[in-house]
């Protein structure tokens, strides 16, 4: 009789065990959400693209305009990791108390271009000399918004420098973020644009006439930063682009690698 209840003791446990692994809960990958500068888009896809390979993580990412990304995140926005354009909003965050300054790292460089639609006839230096407005003629110049976006703040700043932003103003055609600038000049709905210079080199659509010169605005820094919500994955996918691998990726697509400590 005591053998007999061993014996039923015994499989029951062994169900017991066998039950416990087809209910126990599947090992999940870690995911995180990234808020990302709209010109950062080609590159940054390929390097999540390599990341989530090698990791096994998914990386979900919400492009925008730097200024209404950082605004989404003041108002509670599910938002682990923030890759902005400009410093200065990265800053309105972090004074604001929304990301985790410690992790804040100035990632890339970039340039400002002056494009057209289609292949340039020529290649023109951007000088106080340029007749902009003129080679406007009635059409418009793309440019992302020029009081909010960074793009469009650094390009109007850029104008203003070389005294061509007066003449040109009222022919400017705003966008919500560099990409739908961009995109105007793509599709030839307007002649020309201020845009980034990966971005000119993302479209095959459009011909970078010129860079604007470095000091005719502020340095284009994209800085990045975990928001105090952030969570391991977004922390290791920053860790990551700062990586070798990633630096290759943003380096073909015309981006200048800084990984540098923002102090």
């Amino acid at each position: 009789m005591l053998l007999k209840y061993l014996r039923i003791q015994a499989i029951m446990v062994l169900l017991g065990g066998l039950l416990g692994l087809l209910t126990a809960p599947e090992t999940r990958a870690g995911e995180a959400t990234v808020f990302a500068a709209a010109s950062l888009k080609t590159a940054l896809d390929q390097v999540t693209q390599d990341f989530q390979e090698d990791t096994g993580d998914k990386i979900t990412i919400s492009y925008g305009g730097s200024s209404v990304l950082a605004r989404q995140i003041e108002l509670g926005a599910p938002a682990d990791l923030y890759l902005s354009a400009s410093t200065a909003w990265m800053d309105y965050l972090q004074q604001g108390g929304h990301i985790d300054a410690a992790s804040r790292v100035n990632l890339l460089g970039n340039r400002l271009a002056l494009i057209v639609h289609g292949e340039a006839a020529i290649m023109l230096a951007i000088t106080p000399e340029l007749p902009l407005a003129d080679m406007l003629g009635n059409g418009r110049l793309a440019m992302a918004l020029v009081d909010a976006v960074p793009a469009g703040i650094y390009g109007k700043a850029a104008l203003e420098r070389l005294g061509l932003w007066d003449a040109v103003a009222p022919k400017v055609a705003q966008t919500d973020n560099v990409r739908a600038a961009l995109a105007l000049v793509a599709t030839g709905a307007t002649p020309m644009g201020v845009v980034y210079a990966t971005d000119a080199a993302a479209d095959p659509r459009v011909t970078a006439m010129s860079l604007f010169p470095e000091d005719s605005h502020p340095p284009i820094i994209y800085p990045a930063a975990l928001t105090t919500s952030g969570n391991e994955t977004a922390a290791a996918f920053l860790a990551y682009l700062s990586s070798d691998t990633a630096a290759e990726r943003f380096v073909e697509n015309g981006f200048q690698v800084l990984g540098g400590r923002d102090d």
